[in-house]
């Protein structure tokens, strides 16, 4: 079992009196012990940070992204290693674990090359008035178990590159690449600047809870997210909620299905079908709905699923057995639909969480596997004949993430696509966070956003500093020679001595 991970306190390693197991999804069994922090690590964490706070908030945007390269320089030095952890933890290809950090990289460096500045709101007669940004003060943010490292180091870049300092925990179930980040981050930030700490649900309660944190940030599921909401109302800290989507792409009557068809496919399975924004429920016309099934199906079959680091393996396990057995619960509750199971539609017979890549045809909505975010390996694939009528389908949910439209035309398509309830409409393509566009969901899932200039706005508070335009003083009247006043003669009442 590997060992030695620590939390990063006020700059300081630190382990715990109690640890848990982080399991290897690839075999289903544990690889490694995790520290779980106690309530008063997190409060010796919130200290710091706050202390930290003071100074850093003085430092200037170039230093602190000086630091930050400084950071990431760091990291890259130990890519390989962090990608190694991360496919033993997550299950990922290590392929695909290396994609996920260079990916982390570039956001990263994208996000320091923004500027935040003061914006002139008025500039007349009446004053002159402008709206300034000031960093709110410690960040909690919490990370899930899907992508850590390409969440993690955002959040940590927003919230420093705005001057804030944070509290970062990650998902029990993949903690162990967020815990050595911040064993890096401790040799080139200053003490309680970066702080990580690892535990589970009660971890989480109380950072939500904490007076001490001023904003959460918070990526994971629809469920959970009103559980954060709710507990940080209690001090009305600032929230950024990105949570779980049920993303519809709706493909017309003119696409080539050969092109398209492998992008639709991974724009689905990417990270075996755990991806917030990845597409849950594919609409395709009748014209092309068989050709599409048949041409999904395919490339499903042909797809080598397997532990992480086999050689020519494209997908990896689900991650963590509940969301497993969940997603075979749904696939089972499919079956009693009288759905067409195309490909899949099983678990595989070895140890770990596979499940080979499911394709289900004939299926419509008022099933689970529609109606519901599956977050793994399964992907309904659903007709429809008029496109008034699938944009009111498609936006008949309580998610709003991201959505798309596929078509010969990008005309059409965008037509199309602006009618869709969501937070990012695509056009022949789907998936993928930008670092100058924000990204977050309407309906429930999420508020707030992050990424792009709106998003660093959001590890922010405004402050408008107004300077009216006064009129000008009237010169005091010219004082005339006049005879002195002689005094009041004494009435009746005044007192004589």
């Amino acid at each position: 079992m590997q060992s030695g991970f620590t939390h990063t306190i006020d700059g300081r390693g630190e382990s715990g009196d109690t640890s848990f197991d982080v399991v290897n999804p690839g075999t289903g069994t544990p690889f490694a012990v995790c520290p779980e922090a106690s309530r008063d690590q997190l409060d010796r964490a919130v200290a710091g940070a706050r202390r930290a706070f003071e100074s850093w908030r003085e430092t200037t945007p170039a230093e602190r992204r000086e630091r930050l390269r400084g950071f990431a320089e760091a990291l890259k030095a130990r890519s390989k290693e962090i990608a190694t952890l991360l496919t033993r933890e997550q299950g990922k290809p290590f392929a695909r674990a290396q994609d996920e950090i260079n990916r982390a990289f570039a956001n990263l460096e994208g996000l320091l090359a923004l500027e935040l500045k003061p914006e002139l709101l008025r500039d007349n007669e009446r004053g002159h008035v402008e709206l300034q940004y000031h960093p709110l003060g410690v960040v909690g943010a919490i990370t899930p178990w899907n992508v850590p490292v390409l969440l993690a180091l955002p959040k940590i870049t927003q919230s420093l590159y705005t001057g804030n300092t944070i509290v970062l925990k990650p998902s029990p179930y993949t903690p162990l690449t967020t815990l050595l980040i911040g064993e890096i981050a401790r040799e080139h930030f200053p003490p309680g600047v970066v702080n990580v700490v690892a535990g589970g649900n009660d971890l989480g309660a109380w950072m939500t809870e904490h007076p001490g944190i001023d904003k959460i940030s918070f990526t994971g599921s629809v469920a959970t997210g009103k559980r954060v909401m709710a507990s940080a109302a209690s001090t009305l800290k600032r929230v950024t909620l990105e949570l779980g989507g049920n993303d519809a792409a709706i493909v017309l009557d003119d696409v080539d299905v050969t092109a398209i068809a492998p992008r639709l496919f991974w724009a689905s399975f990417g990270n075996s079908g755990q991806i917030c924004m990845a597409i849950k429920r594919l609409y395709v016309h009748e014209k092309v709905y068989d050709a599409m099934c048949e041409a999904l199906a395919g490339i499903a079959r042909r797809v080598k699923v397997g532990e992480g680091f086999e050689e020519g393996v494209l997908m990896g396990p689900v991650q963590n057995r509940m969301q497993y057995e969940r997603v075979l619960a749904l696939i089972e509750d499919t079956r009693r639909e009288n759905a067409r199971i195309l490909c899949g539609g099983e678990a595989l017979p070895r140890p770990g969480y596979f499940i080979a890549p499911t394709i289900v045809a004939d299926i419509a909505e008022g099933t689970r596997l529609v109606d519901e975010e599956p977050f793994g390996p399964v992907l309904p694939v659903i007709r429809f004949s008029d496109v008034d009528d699938v944009v009111q389908r498609a936006n008949r949910t309580r998610f709003g993430l991201s959505g798309s439209v596929w078509s010969a035309d990008p005309g059409r398509a965008r037509a199309i696509a602006q009618r869709l309830e969501v937070g990012t409409a695509w056009i022949n393509h789907h998936v993928g966070v930008e670092y100058d566009v924000p990204f977050g969901g309407t309906k429930e899932s999420g508020i707030g956003r992050e990424y792009g200039i709106q998003g660093l706005k959001h590890y922010t508070e405004t402050r408008a500093v107004s300077v009216p335009i006064l009129p000008p003083v009237p010169p005091m009247p010219a004082m005339s020679p006049a005879a002195p006043i002689a005094p009041a003669a004494p009435s009746a009442n005044t007192p004589q001595r």
